[in-house]
């Protein structure tokens, strides 16, 4: 069933263009995330039958040392383990990727991200419906690479390496482990020059990066977050300053910020205007990819989400946008 869901999705979609601006690097975050479970190889399909610029896959280790594609450093929010694994809960009420072999986690079923068994996009695939697996990073790639060949393109891939504090505290190296795939599938090839970017939340990983592989012309992306989600120890805030800007440039190549950090709402006027951060982050010669544009969760005051997508292009003028909607805007 899988296949034949697979094949059909990217057959019924190969006449499809990507309507977004040419001005604009198109990433489909976590594939066609607003069409399909995110992550999935059916996901995958269908985001690369819309013709974006890259695709996106998040990148977790297992207990086996494999690399699996996922958002989430732990496996309720998108998949079945509570059923299929009852028992193997930490203490902290989750269940963590790195605590199976790949192996069990093929046992799983992915269904759409939820809290508890409530989806959080209502509007989205049916929750717990149909049967998709957890993919490995090679799995993935190999998706692309082969819908590159048959369907004479050139779409790249946008790896993120998801926490790698929590896997080096584990004795696993994720940034050694996702380079040796990379290398595999002919990334570093001089003929794979701007078909992947690298991009992590923690600027320590991308320091890392820089050391151990002086000679990759692989670009990298600091991921910008709000500092109350944690996602490392750094300031975030103090980042997307002149000086916090001009430290990026000197170990990354752009920045991946969150939307509301480039605009913000003008209360007066019921409109919304530039924060700077931009401007700021062009000024230190970095690109500016920010996420995530959803048409199905448009800021207040925004009605249309091509009114959204032209303000990113025209206004604050992004350098890309990550997507759940890779068809980009035709309305």
């Amino acid at each position: 069933m899988k296949n034949l869901i697979l094949i059909s999705i990217a057959l019924s979609l190969l006449a499809c263009t990507t309507q977004s601006s040419n001005k604009v690097t198109v990433i489909a975050h976590r594939g066609a995330s607003g069409y399909l479970p995110e992550h999935t190889l059916e996901a995958v399909a269908m985001a690369h039958a819309f013709n974006p610029d890259f695709i996106e896959p998040d990148l977790v280790m297992t207990k086996d040392d494999r690399l699996i594609v996922l958002h989430d450093i732990t496996l309720e929010t998108t998949t079945d383990v509570e059923t299929k694994f009852p028992k193997r809960m930490r203490k902290d009420g989750h269940w963590y990727a790195i605590d199976f072999t790949l192996k069990e986690l093929k046992k799983l079923r992915v269904h759409e991200r939820a809290k508890g068994n409530q989806a959080i996009f209502s509007t989205r695939f049916p929750y717990g419906t149909s049967s998709f697996e957890v993919p490995t990073f090679e799995e993935y790639i190999e998706l692309i690479q082969g819908l590159n060949k048959s369907r004479n393109k050139d779409i790249g891939i946008y790896p993120e390496i998801k926490n790698p504090a929590f896997h080096q505290k584990a004795g696993k190296n994720i940034l050694k482990a996702t380079m040796e795939v990379l290398e595999k599938y002919g990334y570093e090839r001089p003929d794979s020059l701007g078909k992947v970017y690298l991009q992590c939340f923690d600027p320590e990983l991308l320091k890392e990066f820089r050391r151990h592989y002086p000679k990759s012309r692989i670009p990298t992306i600091q991921l910008i977050a709000d500092d109350s989600w944690q996602e490392s120890s750094h300031s975030y805030a103090d980042m997307m300053t002149e000086k916090g800007l001009r430290e990026v440039a000197t170990y990354a190549d752009g920045i991946g910020p969150w939307i509301p950090f480039v605009m913000k709402p003008n209360a007066k006027k019921k409109t919304f205007e530039k924060t700077g951060l931009v401007a700021r982050a062009h000024k230190e010669g970095l690109l500016v990819h920010v996420y995530t544009f959803r048409k199905d969760r448009l800021p207040a005051i925004i009605s249309q989400p091509k009114d959204l997508w032209d303000f990113l292009v025209e206004v604050v003028e992004v350098d890309g946008i990550f997507t759940d909607f890779p068809e980009g805007i035709t309305e």
